[in-house]
């Protein structure tokens, strides 16, 4: 009876942690009243989440949450963590002369751009972990080089999808002074007015929509092939990837996505682009329908009409098995035939948009 008792109590004990610990402010909010009813005409949306448009399983077929987990675990990981410093460098943000077209990575997804007078933040996790607790998925050494007093009033902050990777709390709050407007997936918006951002600010898209943002910018929220979550219940918010159209240039801010005939059809419908940012990294043979797989991206870029490319999503966090420099050494392995354009800075460098001239090093064989 004694040892029952203690079963109990252990259980409650745990189902009250996790409460408190769902309960923190970080774990962002669900959507509900008028944003639900929204998110439920939604053709994207049905049985309570929302839908890839082709189906897409969490796991590849044979792989289960099990395998994926042991092998995670004990799985052998080469160089998954580099063991040195990773190269970088700072560009001023604030002293970026207005009429400069510019882009600089600050490693996996984050990055900043100021394009035809517009200053753009896409994705920005800058605290250091990719994670909810801060003693896992740590940033590698030498990538933290930039904080938010590092950067300047932001006239557009994309959010591609919630995951912890894509969308930090301690980030998005500290920046909340400084956005003008930011632009998301629909449902996201309800984690945002959570963290204090006006409902004013916050341009809440389903896929296929557009929004004229003037000055001659134009946004489409378009496909991904992904999910969303940062709790147990999945999928209430969409993932997205954005077109934007500026006076000078087309731009693709890819989010996560596994490969699909959605590049192929935005290709179609909004290219040829000056620039498609894309993930390339964080994927595995057991999850390969969600992320990119090394003999994808290049086909995705060119699905996409995309006249150079960059590739993120790796170079900071390890959220996979393979080598951290296994993404950016396969792709640029592949394209000695492809020849792509591939743009491939160090975090913190200066990438000028005008000059399609521009070279960059291999800088992560020097490691």
């Amino acid at each position: 009876m004694k040892s029952m008792l203690v079963v109990v109590l252990l259980l409650v004990a745990l189902m009250v942690a996790t409460m408190v610990i769902l309960g923190q402010a970080k774990f962002g909010k669900l959507p509900s009243g008028e944003r639900l009813e929204r998110i439920q005409r939604s053709p994207n949306y049905r049985d309570g989440a929302f839908h890839n448009l082709s189906v897409t399983p969490d796991l590849t077929e044979g792989a289960t949450y099990f395998s994926v987990l042991r092998e995670f675990i004990f799985g052998t990981k080469d160089n998954v963590t580099p063991t040195a410093i990773i190269p970088s460098t700072k560009t001023d943000l604030h002293a970026l002369p207005p009429d400069a077209n510019a882009l600089v990575w600050f490693g996996h997804s984050s990055y900043f751009m100021q394009v035809d007078g517009k200053r753009i933040l896409v994705d920005p996790v800058l605290c250091g972990v990719a994670s909810p607790f801060a003693f896992a998925t740590k940033a590698f050494k030498g990538t933290d080089r930039y904080t938010v007093a590092d950067i300047p009033t932001i006239d557009l902050l994309f959010i591609s999808h919630d995951h912890w990777d894509h969308l930090d709390h301690e980030t998005i709050v500290a920046l909340r002074p400084k956005v003008k407007q930011v632009i998301c997936g629909l449902g996201m918006g309800a984690h945002l007015e959570h963290w204090g951002y006006a409902s004013t600010t916050i341009i809440e898209h389903d896929w296929n929509d557009s929004a004229d943002l003037g000055s001659g910018f134009t946004v489409h929220t378009v496909p991904a092939r992904h999910f969303a979550g940062r709790g147990p219940q999945r999928n209430k918010a969409l993932w997205a990837s954005f077109v934007l159209h500026t006076p000078t240039l087309r731009l693709f801010i890819g989010g996560d996505s596994g490969y699909d005939i959605h590049f192929a059809t935005i290709g179609e419908q909004f290219g040829p682009f000056d620039l498609a940012i894309l993930e390339n990294g964080q994927y595995d043979k057991s999850w390969k329908h969600i992320h990119l797989m090394p003999n994808e991206i290049l086909q995705a870029a060119k699905d996409l009409k995309a006249k150079r490319l960059l590739p993120v999503h790796s170079g900071k966090f390890a959220l996979a098995n393979h080598a951290w420099n296994e993404p950016l050494e396969l792709i640029t392995q592949r394209n000695t035939s492809e020849q792509v354009d591939i743009i491939t800075p160090v975090i913190g460098e200066h990438v000028n948009l005008s000059d399609t001239a521009q070279t960059f090093s291999a800088w992560w064989r020097a490691m």
